[in-house]
Parts: structure tokens; sequence; C-alpha cells
């Protein structure tokens, strides 16, 4: 398996193990990431999920999993203000290609975020973080990091996404997110550039601050996996670095990160978030931690406050 592959695997069996989809359902979605039945047990059981499956019912089937207690459910209202209308857009990519995403335009710009989302493709989650940071007064361009597939939409459902996500080269996404830095900067000239992104997006945004993008001015990555030897000497960004203190797969490359970012020389911050877990900040998910995440929200619009204004 490729570096993102694994961790989208990882991904699902926390998912598991946690309570938020049942063992058949993580079964499916690691078998559509390349996983056979014996090697998808493995990973299950490596990740702390136990070895029985559920007994089943009296119809033959197994009972889904029900969160454990304790977990946050996604009753609260997200982050933020309420967000501005997206505009579905196109744009062109590398080598002839169209691209797609949400454009989100505040009514007096202070910079332009581009925002990368979770390993589910752009969803209506993601275009919300877009209206709300353009009601921040940050224009914002979500990019559809399935554009060339058709977008994410194309999909029957996110398992699907997420499994086509894992196929595409590192290098492929770096030439699509430059292709929207690009874009947004057409869209907001004269503007500063900021970036952020989500879980799979966390990743990518600390991939493009490893891929000599020289026109970012800030990046906050959410709980984001740092890419193997990662170098950032090709950036300028100021980069605020967001983990979750229940996180400990992501958090297993945070002093990476934290000293990927001295040896570049960057102005960074590195914040983690007590008492919480991986999307803590999706009120769409049932990690979702309200309080947490509005902290979140005022920290991401104080940073590109500071360095995108």
């Amino acid at each position: 398996m490729t570096p993102i592959q694994r961790y989208l695997a990882e991904e699902v069996a926390l998912d598991h193990v946690d309570g938020l989809i049942p063992r058949r359902e993580a079964l499916r979605r690691l078998a559509l990431l390349g996983l056979g039945l014996p090697a998808a047990t493995a990973l299950l059981a490596a990740c702390g999920a136990p070895s029985e499956t559920a007994a089943p019912t009296a119809s033959g089937t197994s009972p889904a999993t029900s969160p454990p207690a304790g977990t946050p459910t996604a009753t609260a209202g997200p982050a933020g203000p309420s967000p501005l209308p997206t505009e579905a857009i196109t744009f062109p990519g590398p080598e002839g290609t169209t691209l797609q995403g949400a454009w989100a335009a505040a009514a007096e710009p202070k910079g332009a975020v581009l925002v990368i989302h979770e390993n589910r493709g752009l969803t209506d989650h993601i275009r919300s973080v877009s209206g709300r940071l353009a009601a921040g007064g940050f224009s914002a361009l979500a990019l559809d990091l399935l554009s060339r597939e058709g977008g994410t939409a194309t999909f029957a459902d996110t398992a699907q996404a997420t499994a086509k996500l894992g196929e595409i080269a590192p290098e492929r996404f770096v030439a699509d997110m430059k292709a929207a830095v690009g874009e947004l900067s057409n869209r907001a000239e004269g503007a500063k550039l900021g970036m952020t992104g989500f879980c799979f997006g966390g990743g990518m945004t600390w991939l493009l601050l490893s891929s000599a993008e020289p026109r970012l001015a800030a990046a906050v990555p959410f709980y984001g996996p740092l890419p193997d030897n990662a170098d950032m000497a090709g950036t300028k960004a100021a980069v605020m670095g967001v983990y979750a203190e229940q996180d400990d797969r992501v958090n297993a490359t945070r002093d990476a990160a934290r000293a990927a970012l001295e040896k570049a020389g960057l102005t960074h911050e590195i914040v983690t978030f007590p008492g919480v877990g991986h999307a803590f900040f999706n009120d769409t998910g049932q990690r979702y931690n309200a309080e947490a995440a509005a902290q979140a929200y005022d920290r991401v619009l104080d940073w590109f406050g500071r360095h995108l204004t």
C-alpha cells in the first residue's frame, strides 16, 4: 500500500474501533481500498478491534455498532458565523484538465484561502467551511481533488470516493492544488493567499507546503499526517498546525512537523486541543466537539488575520 492508502485504511479501522461503523462496513471499505479479508482483519485487530464479529441477530445479520458512551454527536451548530453561499466553479487544471471547486466571495475580502476536503471528497460540510471563511472576511475556494474523475458527486457513496483518492499519486494532488492556488490568486487579485485542510486535507496541506509552493502566506493544517521526509524550504507560509489530544495516530508526526518548520525557519505554532479526538471540527460527524471547534475557528481567523492582511 502507498502511504496515502495506509492512512485511509487506518482511518476506516479506527472508525470501527470507535464504534462509528460496524465491522461489515469496515471490511467493505477496506476491500475498496484494496485489502483482502486477511489483511483487513489483521489491520482491524492491530487498531484494537475485537477479533470476533458481533453476535448475529434473529434475522441473521450483525447489529450496527453504536457510538461509545460519551462520544460527542453533531447536535450543536457549526463553529463560526452563518456561511455565505458558495458557487460551483470550474477552472483550468494541469495538462488540459478541468478542475472543480466551490467558491465563496467575501464582501470585503481581507485575504483568500484554499480549502482542502477530508477523505470523503468535496462535501456540503467543506462548502460550509468555505462559506464561513468568506463570512469572516476571507474569500475561499474549496478544491475537489476528484475533479478528474468527474467530481465527488459522481461516486455512489463516500467509501468509493475515499478509495479513489487512495489510488491517486501525490504528484497529481500537488499539481491540482498548485493550479487551485493560481485560480485563487486570479479571483482574489492582489490578496495574500492562505490554505487550510482537514484530516486527509490536512495531510494535503502539509504536502503542498513541502512541494516548493512560494505563493502561500499562511496555512492551517488540521490533524493531518506529515509526508515522509517533509522539507518546507520552498514555502514562506506562516503555519499553525492544529492537533487533537486523543488523536495518537496523527500526533505521532507532530514532533516531525515542528522540526521541519523550525528547520525551514518558518513562523509557526503547534496547537493541541485537549480532551478531543480526530475530526473534532467536523460538525457533521460523531467526533464533533462544539467548544473546541469554536476555539479552533477563532484561532484560524486570528492566524489568517495576522498573516494575510
